[in-house]
């Protein structure tokens, strides 16, 4: 191996072994104990609900770290474009399909969310030789209110409050609404990229 082949490999690997980059790793690392926790509990709201109630906590703050220290810090890499928003959609794709399995999300919801979100991913794909498609203000407040309304949904709501489990579901309509709607606008947003890219 030449010098050069060499700092090559040694720049493309401190590229990925950064701070933020093991924070994404972290993340897709706690979403098998997330599942494991919330099985376990199997409907009991007891010790082993709140466990995944951390874990999914942990894994969401971490979200945040990643991308602040990435900013703050200039260490956004190729390999964060990619591993973060597969990391999210792990973690948010697992907690809406086990809260359906133990019967406490309707499945039409989880479904709903999920077509809309991996078919944005494809979409992004598909147009990404005309151009990048930026995360819109809808699409960033579409992950906050996902986040907060399954969150509210994995508490033990019963045994802290009965009336928040209404309020669970009001929050995660919210979302769905917000999800919907962002989807249609990024469609619009690739529709006239492909266009421009076909123009020039």
């Amino acid at each position: 191996m030449t010098t050069a082949e060499g700092d090559n490999a040694s720049s493309s690997s401190s590229d990925v072994w950064n701070l933020p980059n093991i924070l994404t790793m972290l993340r897709i690392v706690l979403v098998p104990f997330f599942v494991w926790f919330l099985v376990a509990d199997d409907n009991h709201q007891g010790i082993w609900r709140w466990a995944a109630v951390v874990a999914f906590a942990v894994a969401i703050y971490t979200d945040k770290l990643d991308g602040d220290i990435a900013r703050a810090r200039g260490l956004i890499t190729n390999f964060g474009k990619i591993a973060d928003p597969i990391a999210d959609k792990l973690l948010i794709g697992s907690a809406l399909v086990l809260l359906s399995i133990l019967g406490e999300l309707p499945w039409w919801v989880t479904i709903l969310i999920l077509v809309r979100e991996w078919g944005i991913t494809a979409l992004r794909f598909f147009v990404i030789r005309y151009g990048v498609m930026p995360a819109s203000r809808g699409g960033k407040l579409k992950t906050v209110i996902q986040t907060v309304a399954i969150f509210l949904y994995i508490l033990p709501l019963e045994a802290i409050a009965p009336w928040l489990v209404v309020v669970a579901f009001w929050v995660m309509m919210a979302a769905l609404a917000i999800t919907l709607w962002t989807g249609v606008e990024y469609v619009v947003q690739a529709l006239r990229l492909r266009a421009a890219g076909r123009r020039a």
